[in-house]
């Protein structure tokens, strides 16, 4: 009863989850495109209350506090520079990002693993050079096999990607939202087409 009673009177937040902000870096590029980068809206506000970004966009949605009423950060640039990687973690989602989210034997986009192309059975290690994208029935398919017992073929050989590569391919998948504010700060530092 008493749970009943507190919910029906108190609004929880749950429509502020969907307010992410964009991080930008003090050059105005965002911090990374794979993923994307993006905060919470409760560390974007903490942040600007602490002065460590500067808020570029709003969203229309405000946060009220006893004393302050607040519109929520879309877009915010650190008043830091912080220095890019420059060396490439080797992750399930930057191994697929490097293979194009496809699979490196049919094509197939959707449920990927990876694959070991010389199989781990085989002496093969776990490392950019040797790990492919690989769809469920293509890797059922070569098995600990080497390729070459399988008469499968590779689209593309494996290798560590750069940063510059994983960046740009990062901008080929934007995540599933992007808000309409972020558009003038995600593309701006890409080549142009002549």
């Amino acid at each position: 009863m008493d749970g009943d009673f507190r919910t029906s009177f108190v609004r929880e937040p749950g429509g502020l989850k969907r307010h992410p902000a964009l991080v930008l870096n003090a050059d105005f590029r965002p911090l990374s495109y794979y993923p994307l980068s993006l905060w919470p809206w409760q560390e974007a506000v903490k942040a600007a209350v602490l002065d460590r970004v500067g808020i570029l966009a709003e969203y229309d949605e405000v946060v009220r506090s006893p004393t302050t009423t607040i519109r929520i950060p879309s877009v915010v640039v650190l008043k830091d520079y912080v220095k890019p990687q420059k060396r490439v973690a080797f992750t399930r989602f930057n191994l697929f990002l490097r293979d194009g989210f496809c699979c490196q034997y049919c094509g197939s986009r959707g449920d990927l693993t990876f694959d070991h192309v010389v199989p781990r059975a085989r002496g093969g290690v776990t490392s950019w050079s040797n790990v492919v994208a690989a769809c469920s029935p293509c890797n059922l398919r070569k098995g600990s096999r080497m390729l070459a017992q399988t008469g499968m073929q590779l689209r593309k050989p494996p290798r560590r990607p750069r940063a510059e590569e994983l960046k740009n391919m990062g901008r080929r998948f934007p995540p599933n939202f992007l808000h309409d504010s972020w558009l003038d700060f995600l593309y701006w530092d890409a080549e142009l087409d002549s």
